[in-house]
């Protein structure tokens, strides 16, 4: 017997119509290349969004055909989001970070008809253009008074596109299975990949993020997304905020700038701010230069990448924000785990919350987790156990878009292989140990590489460390520490490796300890352990 309940699909245009009913005044405020602040309201946002779509409709394009976005965070963008994956094309998102020839894949790879780009993109695109030939127009996200001189065929500025067209707007009713958005993987390894989500996948997601032990997004709260809208959709910011009327600040160019983030924290009232740890360092490096303090943030989520404690206290104990740390990856669109307290965490000392907040986080309603081993049987949740880190759920892929099983990364009974290594302890709070390719494997044992950075970056004279396994004749590989002091800092091999003491087991201490200027890291912030591999490949340790 099937319920009587109505079969609505879960479509983001349905988000759209909620948002103008019900939020109209709530604003958008972001920097733009053409306009330092620009303001306006989620009624405005969703009269241009309509405007969009119609013009979409008028241009030659199918159903399914990809309208890709190559910009930084800000109105028009939003704008794209909706206007695009509404009308029932798939918005692709694509990472300006990425070397020119990893966007020519991209680019070629998805089939994109047309471009919608940022001004400062413009010379970028006219240098490949001969090589992305389906490309067949170009929108300039501008005005047509700033619209730029270009070579870029049949190029006009998004101004004039939606000038002439209503703001009113009839949307489709689409599958909710729908693909609505593409958006690819760094590319660390091999050529990148593509993500295809779809409108059902997206809607969950949103509703996943808005929970109150996730984000806790509601209509009190504004949210400055730095981590980009060009990668796995601002971790779905874009989607929640409209749905339970967020106010939204986007910063545009200034996503690295810890000068402009704090005035717009500041000056908007921002609760929430979302972002890799790289971004919050420059943040905090900024107010210490300069005397000052967070006032009104209260909560911010980061992930990318391990957060160090010493960030956690930082946030804490010098701005009163709360840090929730966060995992997931552009395969799970991205939420797969949030930090939060649970119920009888209240009593515990400073130092043990610390602790309880440098994991991962809890698994989310709709994200299934498990640890295996290497015969893939799955291991207890008892924080010491590490294993290969598997997902499934109703949004997280189930194939990368045109390769057709062939990238092995699902297992044969349907969990997806996340290429991490983690623990899981009794209470469910997950632990990122390492990568699977990145494990230190010495003497038949694994060592985590990211226990020994994170305990790296507690010195407060490291601004950044990795760890990466050398050949030892011995052991087969031992863990080499690489190291960029901080400013102006004075530290010593010793030094390092007497910060060791206490904190993980004595075998696991590096062998060797090399301090550098730099550190190279992908597009989207994440040390390159191949390339630091690479370097050191005819690296002899010390005997």
């Amino acid at each position: 017997m099937r319920g009587l309940m109505m079969d609505s699909p879960l479509l983001i245009s349905a988000i759209v119509r909620h948002a103008a009913r019900n939020y109209p005044d709530r604003e958008i405020v972001s920097v733009t290349g053409d306009n330092p602040q620009h303001r306006y309201k989620f009624s405005d946002c969703i009269q241009r969004i309509h405007q969009l779509a119609n013009a979409l409709d008028k241009l030659d394009l199918a159903q399914g055909d990809r309208v890709a976005t190559l910009a930084w965070n800000d109105y028009r963008h939003l704008e794209a989001y909706y206007g695009i994956g509404g009308a029932g094309y798939v918005c692709h998102t694509i990472n300006p970070r990425l070397f020119p020839e990893q966007i020519i894949f991209i680019i070629n790879h998805a089939e994109d008809k047309l471009i919608l780009t940022d001004p400062m993109f413009v010379p970028l695109l006219e240098k490949i253009a001969d090589k992305t030939p389906h490309v067949e127009g170009y929108i300039i996200l501008t005005s047509e008074d700033q619209m730029p001189q270009t070579s870029l065929k049949n190029a006009i500025s998004y101004e004039a596109l939606i000038e002439p067209e209503s703001d009113v707007y009839e949307w489709p009713e689409l599958d909710e299975r729908t693909a609505v958005a593409l958006c690819y993987t760094s590319g660390t390894t091999g050529d990148p990949k593509g993500v295809l989500y779809s409108q059902r996948s997206t809607v969950l997601h949103a509703y996943a993020g808005i929970a109150p032990d996730v984000m806790n997004l509601s209509m009190r709260d504004c949210v400055l997304p730095v981590v980009p809208l060009f990668h796995v959709n601002a971790w779905g910011i874009p989607y929640a905020a409209l749905m339970v009327g967020t106010k939204l600040v986007l910063p545009g160019p200034k996503m690295g700038d810890g000068e402009t983030l704090y005035a717009l924290m500041e000056a908007e009232g921002v609760t929430l701010a979302m972002g890799v740890p790289t971004v919050w360092l420059a943040l905090l490096q900024y107010m210490e230069a300069n005397g000052k303090r967070l006032d009104k943030l209260q909560r911010t989520v980061i992930g990318g990448a391990a957060v160090p404690e010493s960030m956690i206290r930082e946030f804490r104990d010098k701005h009163d924000v709360v840090v929730h740390q966060g995992w997931g990856m552009t395969e799970m669109s991205p939420l797969g785990t949030l930090n939060s307290p649970k119920v009888g965490m209240e009593d515990l000392s400073p130092d043990d919350m610390i602790a309880v907040q440098a994991k991962a986080g809890r698994g989310i309603f709709g994200v299934e987790m498990r640890i295996v081993d290497d015969d893939q049987n799955e291991l207890p949740w008892d924080g010491v156990a590490f294993g290969a880190l598997q997902v499934r759920g109703p949004w997280v892929c189930s194939d990368y878009y045109k390769l057709e099983g062939s990238a092995d990364s699902h297992t044969d009974d349907g969990w997806f292989d996340t290429g991490d290594v983690a623990k899981i302890d009794p209470e469910g709070y997950m632990q990122i140990t390492d990568r699977t390719k990145d494990v230190i494997k010495s003497g038949g044992e694994w060592i985590s590489s990211i226990d020994i950075e994170n305990v790296a970056m507690g010195h407060p004279s490291v601004a950044e460390a990795a760890v990466i396994g050398v050949a030892h004749p011995k052991w087969t590989e031992r863990p080499l520490l690489i190291v960029i002091k901080a400013a102006e800092a004075d530290l010593t091999k010793e030094e390092m490796l007497q910060w060791f003491d206490g904190k993980i087991a004595k075998w696991w201490y590096p062998d060797d300890v090399l301090f550098v200027d730099e550190i190279p890291h992908t597009a989207t912030g994440k040390i390159q352990k191949v390339k630091l591999r690479q370097q050191f490949a005819d690296y002899k340790l010390p005997t």
